[in-house]
């Protein structure tokens, strides 16, 4: 509900506009706006005082589309939703166009006559809507949400043909501008002549003055398409030459190779080669061994002259004592029973007397 108050020069009277009206007014009312109410007087029972119950309001002066067409268009301005950062560009040579207008307006025929002309290639989309009366918003936003959904185009026109702001304003509603704004496919809009403006062709991609135009920008003609071809003929043809150009004197150069004149010539080089690469191998591999075994015999020599056995050999012997090897006499007393190890074996023996070396 809206709850306000009505003025004029002389006097001021409360009012009140109910939910079921407000939402018929095709703008938003503001402090200082003057307007023309229609509605009926009666009494607020709580208060006492009158009120006026308001059925319509129009604003004097702008009509009501146009001061709703102000505030939507300043709201979305601040958003951002015009802003060029946000404009996809269009694809140059679209495989599908969809088209989402009435079947049966002149819109459709002037861009299927121009996309025949200029590019017959390319499929349209039909996409058939209301573009005029109350239900026309909702079906334009369906869609626009469709197609992207379906991801079934390259591009997207929108549009019809001229009329009043009233007939237009279809194409002026906020769901749609947000629709258009969120679409991932480039969206072209055709909305009336070159003098009408809407919110469409603000917050689409790009804006054709009429519906014709759109195609114009949508297509590229088919003459241009095949130079486009030519020149991409010219260049892949002058490259595969360059390429094969290059290959051939490869080939040339590797067929002057001697292993193509002669094979067997060049296995017997490649064999004498190996023969001497094997011989050299032999050589190195001899030497190397005949460096290890003399280094080998040294070290066994002298592994040799320190062995215990070569030491017992001479006449010496070790004294153990439990499996210890005694190495003092300070190790051993008397009646110890003791071995005594010889090269050549081993005797048990019992200590009789211990003399220390002071006492020798």
């Amino acid at each position: 509900h809206f709850y306000l108050s009505l003025k004029d020069e002389k006097a001021v009277i409360k009012a009140v506009i109910f939910k079921t009206y407000a939402q018929k007014l095709k703008f938003e009312p503001v402090n200082g706006m003057k307007v023309i109410c229609r509605g009926r007087v009666s009494v607020f029972d709580r208060d006492g005082v009158y009120q006026l119950y308001i059925e319509d309001m129009q604003p004097e002066g702008l009509g009501a589309l146009k001061i709703a067409f102000d505030q939507l268009n300043e709201m979305l301005r601040k958003e951002g939703l015009f802003d060029e950062l946000y404009k996809k560009p269009l694809p140059k040579y679209p495989n599908s166009i969809a088209v989402i207008t009435s079947p049966t307006g002149a819109a459709v025929q002037d861009i299927m006559n121009v996309v025949e002309r200029r590019m017959p290639l390319a499929e349209i989309v039909m996409c058939p809507v209301l573009v005029q009366g109350s239900s026309a918003a909702a079906q334009l936003k369906k869609a626009v949400d469709k197609v992207n959904e379906l991801d079934c185009a390259d591009v997207i026109i929108i549009g019809r043909g001229g009329g009043s702001m009233e007939d237009l304003w279809p194409f002026n509603d906020e769901a749609l501008a947000r629709s258009i704004f969120a679409s991932h496919i480039p969206v072209v809009s055709a909305v009336g002549h070159e003098t009408d403006f809407t919110i469409c062709d603000f917050v689409s991609d790009m804006r054709a003055p009429t519906p014709s135009a759109a195609a114009e920008l949508v297509v590229s003609s088919k003459d241009s398409l095949l130079r486009y071809l030519g020149g991409l003929n010219s260049s892949v043809t002058s490259a595969m030459s360059y390429k094969l150009s290059v290959l051939d004197e490869k080939l040339s150069s590797i067929s002057k190779k001697s292993v193509l004149k002669s094979p067997e010539a060049y296995i017997d080089a490649m064999s004498e080669g190996l023969d001497k690469l094997s011989n050299d191998c032999n050589r190195v591999c001899l030497n190397v061994l005949n460096q290890y075994e003399s280094t080998l015999s040294v070290i066994s020599a002298k592994l040799d002259a320190f062995s215990p056995l070569k030491t017992l050999s001479r006449g010496y012997s070790i004294v153990t004592k439990a499996d210890k090897l005694v190495k003092s006499v300070n190790d051993i007393i008397t009646n110890d029973s003791v071995k005594l190890r010889f090269s050549d074996g081993v005797a048990d023996c019992t200590i009789n007397q211990v003399f220390p070396k002071e006492n020798i």
